[in-house]
Order: structure tokens, then sequence, then C-alpha cells
């Protein structure tokens, strides 16, 4: 019996994707698990693996395509199956409500001892998921469940030798006609960057051509020029939108005394293997907080406030192509070392575009730090569902008053940025003393 292809929902926020290349052609045999095709979020690009083996066929979208999760795009016909003469490949709308969900969706068989919604089963049989693996907190198994336990999966699988590069590099070496094979990519692990596609382009561009004389065309009128917008940037700007539109923010500004922050890297520097980094310093401390403090580790849903048992902390990185925010989840549970070489490792894969799913998901509070930058202070905008997001400044001496006295210090400001209906201000205000009494004595992270 012929299988559907769809567009498959890799994230729990994700209504769309962008169809990069099939990787297999109409006609081909398929193998279950192979690589078929190659998509685009706003979070990622990832491999999506065959469902089923067989025969590729009625593929309905095209390179580039932006399609709504759901939609059918190919079928899979078994051995020596033909699809039936008139039968049209269906496009389903995009889910745009549970209601619809559960409407495409029906008609997946699921084991009768396994609670789920239609929904979650469809997608479990889209990936060949056995719902007794699936966990839940409720008595019945909904989507978001069988989309964690897919990332999970996601983020177990080695790497499978494929050419590595950015989203950018990969649209812009299309455009350009160029081989990604055939450019040498300077980012981690050999990936090619949007920069090295240019630079391809740009010596391609240098080789002489032969001169052609042409008639001279009368000078076009200036018009304003319109800059390039990426998908990332799209989703950005249409969630942080949302953010600022929905969302009652209040902010709370604090300086801190880093002189012994200052001290603990330099005494901490060369007992590790790592570099350290003063924001190594601040996870460090602001999961120290946050188990204090569990109200700024909560998120907003359904009109209640849902408590998270980790402590994830988003890094707000800038890319190429917008704002990507990779998670180090467990914050809490790591060593300076440890958190290091994850935030490395986070950043690293975030400019290079090779993000997992699982890297980019879950998490609960989020910083910010444009102190790099020579930023003394400014607010971020709180990442929902998440409760708040700490933007830091840099550590720039000041005058301060020590013990009744002018003295010359490293200070850093902090501002809290919250989500008024989860955090009010006294309690915002705790979180912010109990970290800047860390900052300020980090020995007292062991009280």
């Amino acid at each position: 019996m012929a299988k559907d292809v769809f567009m498959p929902a890799l994230g729990m926020a994700q209504e769309t994707g962008v169809l990069l290349q099939w990787l297999k052609s109409e006609g081909d045999q398929v193998t279950k698990g192979e690589p078929l095709m190659e998509i685009e979020t706003d979070k990622a690009t990832v491999e999506v693996e065959a469902s089923a083996s067989g025969i590729l066929a009625k593929i309905t979208a095209n390179p580039g395509d932006e399609i709504p999760v759901g939609q059918v795009i190919a079928v899979i016909l078994a051995p020596g199956e033909a699809v039936p003469p008139g039968e049209q490949v269906s496009k389903t709308a995009a889910l745009t409500s549970s209601a619809q969900a559960d409407q495409i969706a029906g008609g997946v068989d699921t084991p009768a001892e396994i609670a789920a919604s239609p929904l979650a089963a469809r997608i479990a049989a889209e990936h060949n998921i056995d719902l007794r693996q699936v966990k839940t907190s409720g008595g019945r198994i909904q989507k978001e469940d069988v989309l964690a336990y897919l990332e999970a999966q996601q983020a177990a699988k080695p790497a499978n030798g494929r050419n590595l590069a950015s989203p950018k590099a990969r649209r812009l070496a299309r455009e350009q006609n160029l081989d990604l094979t055939a450019i040498h990519g300077s980012g981690p692990d050999g990936a090619v960057l949007a920069a090295d596609v240019l630079a391809t382009a740009e010596a391609r561009a240098a080789e002489p051509i032969p001169e052609v004389s042409l008639p001279a065309a009368p000078a076009p009128a200036a018009v304003p020029a319109a800059l390039p917008v990426s998908r990332m940037w799209r989703v950005m700007a249409q969630r942080l939108s949302e953010s600022w539109q929905t969302i009652p923010h209040f902010y709370l500004a604090v300086d801190a005394n880093a002189g012994r922050l200052v001290r603990w890297r330099e005494d901490a520097q060369p007992r590790l293997a790592e570099k350290i980094t003063f924001t190594d310093l601040l996870i460090k401390l602001v999961a120290a907080a946050l188990r204090k403090h569990p109200r700024l580790n909560a998120k907003w849903g359904n009109e209640t406030i849902q408590a998270n048992n980790d402590i994830n902390i988003g890094l707000a990185v800038a890319v190429e192509e917008g704002l990507i925010v990779p998670v180090l989840h467990q914050a809490d549970r790591f060593g300076l070392n440890d958190i290091a070489a994850r935030r490395l490792d986070l950043v690293s894969k975030a400019q290079a575009g090779t993000l997992s799913l699982a890297e980019l998901s879950e998490g609960t509070f989020t910083l910010s730090n444009l102190g790099m930058y020579g930023i003394d202070a400014f607010n971020a905008i709180v990442n929902p569902p998440q409760a708040a997001i700490l933007a830091l400044g840099r550590i720039a001496d000041r005058v301060v008053p020590v013990n009744g006295q002018p003295a010359v210090q490293p200070v850093i400001t902090m501002t809290l940025s919250c989500d008024h209906r989860i955090v009010d201000g006294a309690r915002a205000a705790q979180f912010m003393q109990t970290l800047v009494r860390y900052i300020e004595d980090p020995l007292s992270i062991l009280d």
C-alpha cells in the first residue's frame, strides 16, 4: 500500500518548512531509514528519513517551496505497486487548530492499550515511532510528547558524513550555481559558510571574460534598495513582535561589583582545560540563583504558570541570518569546564548553522550578553514562553564607594526583563538580590 510523505513537524511551534532538496528522484528505490529530503525550519536544517521502503513517486514539491506542516508532498509505493488511475496526492491545509489536526490525523491505528491523540498517532506513524516508548505527563499521549521523543532521538544520532553547510551557504550556492562539495569550508568540522560561497563566487567572477560591445542603455531610475531578509529573520521578527505586543514586560536593573568575579576567572583558568569566559561564570551563577528562585524558571501556557524541573539556559547568539538561541540543558549540574566546552560547541554550531533541534529546544531562561560590544546596559525582549531574560552589559571600571571611601572597581550592569503574568516585582527583585550576592561573593553559591 502506498505511504504518503508529509512535510513533517520537527518543532512544537513549527507551522511550515522549506524543502531545500530531494535526496532521491522520482522513480528511485528508497529504503526505510535512509535520508529522503533536506528541509529548513526556522531553527535548523535537517535531513528527513524515508518512513518506508519502496519507489518514490508523485513528487509535488520543488526545492525552495515553503510547505505547511502535514501537507503530502510525495508517496512511496510498495514494490510492484502503482498509483491507481485518477488518484491524486492530496495536499492538506496547514494544521491551524487542534480540531483540524485531529480531522487530518483520523484513521491512524493506535494500539488499544495506548491512549494517544489522533495527531500524535499520525506523527508517530510517519516516523515509525513505537508509542509505547513515548513518555507523557498526562494520561494521553499528545503531539508535544511525540515531538519531544523525536527530537531526543534525532539528537542521539551520529553525523552521517554529508557535506556540512549553513542554510545561507546552501541558498547562495544554489543561486550562484556552485557545487558545495567543491568549496572548502572554514566553519567547524569543515562546514561551508556563506563567506566561503561568496569568496568562491567572487573568484569565479574575477576570471577574464571576452569583451562584448553592447549599445548604451539609459540609466535606470534610482529606486530604494531592498535588503534581503532571510526566513530566520522573518520568523524572529514575527515572534519578537508577538512577544512585545502580548507579554506585559517590566524591567529591573542593578549594578554588581565584579571584582571577585574577575579574580574567580583568573584563579580558575590555570586549573581548567577550556578557556573560561565571564559568560561561563554567569551561567553557573544564574543557574544556582534559578534553583533558589524557581518562579523565574517557570513558563506561561494554557493561561497557567507551569513549573520547569530542569534549568536549561539559552544563549542569544547573533548569526548571519538573524538571532538564534541554542540551549545549554541542565546547566546547574555542570562544572565550569563542562559549561565552557558546551557553550563553545553551541556557539560554533550556531555560527555554522548545524545546531540540532534538541540543541534549540526546551530553554527555560535566556541570557543575552552585549558586553563584548562595549554596551553598558540594555533591555531585552522576553523569549516566550519563558518567564524572563537577563541582559548583561560589559564589566567596566567605575568609581564606587568601598568602606565609605571612593575606589575604582570593576562593575557589571544587569537588566532583567520579566513576564508579569508569571513573575511579580518582588520575586524578580529577590532573584536579582541573590544573583548580585553570588557575583560579589561566588563562594556563597555553596551556602
